[in-house]
């Protein structure tokens, strides 16, 4: 798990913030333009783009810019960091409630 600890704590540096889950949510449902993403959330364009850097530099969206106008896409493949990261939490926690409770209903495996 260190070999990807720096790139995980990016992811959820990144997700942590509000402003950024929704913008992460919103392209979920597909690309759209950085002017019509920013239209949803209450802030000046600057304060927006800061949220869009953040989100790019830790790669979960990529930007394309065609013309004026700059495209933002969803990168489904960087979230899978954070997939295997909660599958492999998971997996601890259930090995772990798996030998509490065969310690608590076999009382003769102490």
């Amino acid at each position: 798990m260190a070999q990807y600890s720096a790139e995980l704590d990016g992811v959820f540096v990144a997700l942590a913030d509000p402003t950024r889950r929704g913008v992460i949510r919103r392209l979920g449902r597909g690309p759209t333009s950085v002017g019509d993403l920013a239209r949803e959330f209450p802030m000046t364009l600057p304060s927006f783009m800061k949220h869009v850097r953040t989100l790019e530099a830790n790669g979960l969206i990529r930007t394309v810019k065609s013309g004026r106008v700059r495209t933002c896409v969803l990168n489904r493949d960087r979230l899978s960091l954070v997939e295997d990261w909660l599958a492999e939490q998971r997996r601890i926690w259930e090995e772990r409630t798996d030998r509490l409770e065969r310690l608590v209903t076999d009382p003769e495996e102490t």
